[in-house]
Formats: C-alpha cells, structure tokens, sequence
C-alpha cells in the first residue's frame, strides 16, 4: 500500500511537455509567456503539456498553433531538457520537456494565442536582451548547430 501510494506521489510530481524552436534565416520563433501562465512575462520556445494520448511531437505541433497560429513542415528532436515547475498545491514538479526543432518559411507571421502575450521572430543575436525561460540560449544555440548539421 505504501509502495502504490509513494508511486503515486512520484506520477503526481512529474509531467511531460514539448516545445518547437523555428529558425527563419538568423531568427527563433519565441513567444512571452501570458499573465497567469508558469513563467510568465519570460520569453520562451513555444510549447506546452502533453495531453493524453498525444506524442511529444504531436504536442509540440499543437502548442506551436495554438500559441503563434503557426504550423512547421519538418521537425527534428534535439533535447529532452527538465524544467522545475510548482504545482497548483505548491509542490516541486519537473517535467521532462522533449524540445523539437525546424525552420519557419520567409512569410510566416506569428500572431500570439491566448496561451501568449506576444509571438515573435526574434534576431539570434539579440537574445540576451531578453528575459528569458531558465536554458533557453543554450537550447537554441544546440537546436541551431543540429538543424545544420542535418542539412
């Protein structure tokens, strides 16, 4: 009984999510976490929780239109990277967050979902003057350097 209720717990405190990097020449598709939401006012890759039932592709498709009303063509994996959350009843939450990575076409125009308080194309140089999600810059610089390396 102690064993199913410690496993329990453990499920509880852990989530899974998805996010989608999309380069546009020497630009990432980044979006600023809307009022309410974990993070927010920071500058972040689109994404989201995984709902039932969905692959972290799947959700990272969904999370990509629903934030920027943008869908991608290809998409590759490029990390599983563990973000600390807390959860409704204060709890310590991580969830593994599967990070994909493509690239938008020359006209694509982002325009932020109710999840957003803005979408933007944003120059890679400048980043740092942004505030950004906790690992962002390294995602994005890994994320570019594999992109390439799969041409």
């Amino acid at each position: 009984m102690k064993d199913r209720a410690v496993r329990a717990l453990a499920a509880r405190q852990q989530c899974a999510g998805a996010s989608v990097l999309l380069f546009r020449g020497d630009e990432v598709l980044l979006v600023e976490r809307g009022p309410g939401r974990a993070g927010a006012g920071l500058w972040s890759a689109p994404g989201g929780h995984v709902e039932s039932g969905e692959s972290a592709e799947m959700a990272a498709r969904r999370e990509l239109l629903e934030e920027t009303g943008l869908a991608a063509a290809a998409l590759i994996e490029v990390a599983v990277h563990p973000v600390r959350l807390t959860s409704a009843e204060g709890a310590p939450v991580t969830c593994r967050v599967t990070v994909f990575a493509g690239y938008a076409t020359a006209a694509a125009r982002p325009v932020a979902g109710s999840d957003a308080a803005d979408a933007r194309f944003v120059p890679l140089s400048g980043i740092g003057a942004l505030s950004v999600t906790p690992g962002l810059p390294a995602l994005i610089a890994s994320a570019r350097a594999k992109l390439q390396g799969n041409r």
